[in-house]
């Protein structure tokens, strides 16, 4: 993160904080997602938007929420369908560290968000940052999974010539799984085991999904 953008970017987090903004997650965790899953050991991407701005709740991992944290809505939905895919019972936490250590970059677009603002550090200078970590896994020959819940991370995937023009890799693309989508196709679209078949055939293991 040494290019003019990061730099402009970290000064641009630097001067909200001493404003006085509480920023999310806090530092120390605002790469986790690149920290836990390098490169070179990715295996399946999955795309959120931006960290919860909720207290307590990011901790540098889309979806993610440390232990001892009650699992958000969208969370929830993840795990409802993880039960009805692989017969899994739901998790009594929301940290998904595990898949982190296993291959699965949970990359938000924007790794940073003002507390109780949504949305709110969008177009700050992330985007070009994480649509390279993107870019990066699309351009391996290695064959990976992307899973796009949503119209922003099917959008921002589009964006990707390297993934757009692939045919190594496998998108699995549905509604996102917040309450206001999720029953829209969300729901039995089953990307857990999609997801573990293609990296089996593709010998490349599995994920194991349980929590």
């Amino acid at each position: 993160m040494a290019t003019p953008e990061a730099r402009k970017l970290g000064g641009w987090l630097r001067a909200e904080e001493e404003a006085g903004k509480v920023v999310y997650p806090p530092r120390g965790c605002r790469l986790k997602a690149l920290e836990l899953t390098p490169l070179e050991d990715v295996r399946v991407v999955i795309l959120g938007q931006d960290p919860y701005h909720g207290p307590g709740q990011a901790h540098g991992l889309c979806f993610s929420v440390p232990d001892g944290v009650r699992p958000p809505p969208s969370l929830k939905n993840i795990f409802k369908e993880m039960e009805s895919d692989l017969g899994l019972p739901r998790p009594d936490h929301g940290s998904l560290e595990s898949w982190a250590r296993q291959g699965v970059l949970l990359l938000n677009n924007t790794l940073t968000v003002q507390q109780g603002q949504a949305g709110s550090h969008a177009g700050k200078g992330w985007e070009a940052i994480t649509d390279a970590c993107v870019a990066a896994v699309a351009a391996r020959s290695e064959p990976s999974v992307f899973i796009l819940w949503g119209s922003h991370a099917q959008g921002k995937a589009s964006r990707i010539a390297a993934l757009r023009d692939s045919d190594r890799h496998l998108s699995i693309k549905s509604p996102h799984p917040s309450p206001l989508s999720a029953h829209r196709g969300f729901f039995g679209s089953r990307p857990f085991s999609q997801t573990n078949a293609f990296l089996e055939k593709n010998g490349r293991g599995s994920i194991d999904w349980r929590l």
